[in-house]
């Protein structure tokens, strides 16, 4: 079991670049065996999310082949259209297999997915869509069935913008006759990067980026080539590292786009923040204001994943700082950790009030999710002493070189493996 060992004090300083999107290359991965063929994805991060996805593959009868950034997916022997439970509790994003491998092979069977305990996040709105789409929806024992003899294209309307219920739609509707048109789509940067993927593999999509996405067809193509890319939340958090530090950072291979309602609330803060076209900096000096109210919402506002990233930012800042999480009801589970290191933070419900204080000392504190975790080392950068951030593998589902990327940033971070007196 990983912990996360940090001595705060040391402003951060130079450059580092961004990974390959964790939330863009899961949903690719599934997307993959989609009307069969080779794909050759480029920038793809190392992280256990990806490791749990190409162990999917691999079960399902693909070869895959993984390294220094590139994956080689040949799904041509898939034989298989079920993933066992214990795959499937590895991580939540298993569920995008749904719609993949109901296109591919016009039935599959799953257990509920695992993940972060984040909240209620029923997969309904998932299996209504593929309902809509012809699929017959069998629910026993925990596991679900969906079968199709032949899908058909419609109108599907989402109740709520779901990044993974439209990523399911898109898949599922490759395979179905006639025109799908979604609505209330998700519009994340992620979705786009879907349907970049599933249009090089012969789709045609339209509309992704909007609440409106068009599926009209799909001609597989054998070989397909396709470069994840840069994650948007990697990118923040590093950024917000560098606000609770203090110093001068600059992100390579980003887009600043997908930055903004991060960066506009940094900037309120008190930091400096320039944009180039690929990459971002950004210099604080001195205490930070506090930040101005923060509202979680579908993209394109504030990213329910940054929430916690710049709560720890705010821990100093001067004067209060609000922050209302509208996404996930259990997003402020990291809040009596950072308590921990001498934080102010009192919550309502959804709102969680933070109070900058003059001083954070470091302690033992126990990362509950991916963010959370983050979260933590972010605030252990602003505290003194030493903070032991213990893990259960959760930041290493979504960052790659994690503590090496700090530590080449001036940061003084390890990773190290839990002992009898640290557990």
């Amino acid at each position: 079991m990983p912990v996360w060992k940090v001595c705060g004090g040391n402003a951060l300083e130079g450059s580092a670049v961004v990974q390959g999107a964790k939330n863009a290359v899961l949903p690719i991965l599934a997307a993959s065996i989609v009307g069969g063929g080779v794909s050759c994805l480029d920038n793809c991060p190392k992280l256990l999310d990806v490791d749990a996805s190409l162990e999917i593959l691999h079960y399902l009868g693909c070869s895959v082949m993984q390294n220094r950034g590139k994956i080689l997916i040949d799904s041509g022997g898939m034989s298989r259209n079920h993933i066992p439970h214990a795959l499937m509790m590895k991580m939540r994003s298993s569920v995008m297999f749904m719609g993949a491998i109901l296109a591919r092979c016009g039935e599959v069977r799953l257990s509920a997915p695992g993940g972060c305990e984040l909240g209620s996040r029923p997969i309904d709105l998932h299996l209504k869509a593929l309902h809509e789409l012809g699929a017959e929806i069998e629910e026993s024992g925990g596991e679900v069935c969906c079968r199709a003899s032949k899908l058909k294209g419609t109108h599907i309307n989402l109740d709520f913008p779901s990044v993974g219920a439209t990523e399911n739609v898109m898949l599922a509707a490759c395979a179905a006759e006639g025109t799908t048109v979604l609505t209330n789509a998700a519009r994340e940067p992620e979705i786009v990067d879907l349907q970049n993927f599933l249009n090089a593999k012969g789709a045609k999509i339209h509309g992704a980026g909007t609440a409106e996405i068009h599926i009209t067809g799909f001609s597989p193509r054998s070989v397909t080539e396709h470069a994840v890319l840069p994650d948007r939340i990697a990118a923040a958090t590093y950024l917000c590292a560098a606000a609770s530090a203090g110093g001068d950072v600059r992100l390579e291979r980003v887009v600043p786009a997908h930055l903004n309602t991060v960066t506009d609330v940094l900037r309120s803060m008190g930091c400096e923040v320039a944009e180039g076209e690929r990459e971002v900096r950004l210099r604080r000096s001195g205490r930070l204001n506090a930040a101005r109210p923060v509202v979680t919402k579908p993209y394109p506002g504030f990213p329910t994943d940054a929430q916690a990233l710049l709560m720890s930012a705010c821990l100093k800042a001067g004067g209060t700082s609000v922050f209302v999480e509208n996404i996930f009801e259990n997003r402020f589970r990291h809040v009596s950790e950072l308590r921990r290191l001498g934080a102010d933070i009192r919550v309502e419900g959804r709102v969680a009030m933070v109070s900058g204080v003059a001083k954070l000392t470091g302690a033992p504190v126990s990362a509950c999710d991916l963010r959370g975790g983050a979260a933590l080392v972010i605030a252990g950068l602003a505290a003194e002493n030493v903070t032991e951030v213990i893990d259960t593998g959760h930041v290493e589902r979504g960052y790659e070189r994690f503590a090496q990327t700090l530590s080449a940033l001036g940061a003084d971070v390890q990773r190290c493996e839990a002992t009898s007196d640290t557990e």
